[in-house]
């Protein structure tokens, strides 16, 4: 393949997926300046393989290179925050209910991958199970766990209350 000719495919793939990779970094690392970042390192090794890529599985290797490079930020981002000084007051309890960006949050980052193909990149079971090298069972236990940790954190969610 010429060059110019892979450059011109990997462009118009690039501009077509790369808002919706980039959503699903995010909800792993919870980090838009992170999910930017693992988007990009994800794409450079998609384009480095782009000739050995069998087109129709194009966009699944894309996407299981974006979460496995999250995975990655996630487990190697450092834990802790220096500060100069302790503040003298303890910080304040919130008040208002968990908002649904701190409930995910409260997920471990497997389980957010999953929410995230599930959930933001519409994927079906079978297709979120290949993306992560997971069996599907694994998968739909990951989604059960994850709602309902989401369930217990935002009320909310469990509204069964319905406008016609």
């Amino acid at each position: 393949m010429q060059r110019a000719h892979r450059d011109a495919e990997f462009t118009e793939f690039y501009v077509a997926r790369v808002r919706a990779l980039r959503r699903v970094a995010y909800v792993v690392t919870r980090d838009w300046h992170a999910a930017e970042d693992v988007t990009q390192r994800a794409l450079v090794k998609v384009y480095r393989a782009w000739s050995r890529i069998d087109g129709t599985g194009l966009e699944a290797y894309a996407r299981r290179a974006v979460v496995n490079e999250s995975l990655t930020w996630v487990r190697r981002r450092p834990r802790d925050v220096v500060v100069g000084s302790l503040p003298d007051v303890p910080a304040a309890e919130p008040v208002a209910p968990l908002d649904l960006d701190a409930a995910l949050a409260t997920l471990p980052a497997q389980q957010r991958a999953v929410i995230a193909l599930r959930f933001v990149d519409d994927r079906s079971v079978a297709e979120t199970a290949a993306a992560l090298g997971l069996a599907e069972g694994t998968v739909k236990s990951h989604t059960a766990k994850a709602i309902a940790t989401l369930r217990r954190h935002v009320p909310s969610l469990t509204d069964t209350k319905r406008t016609p």
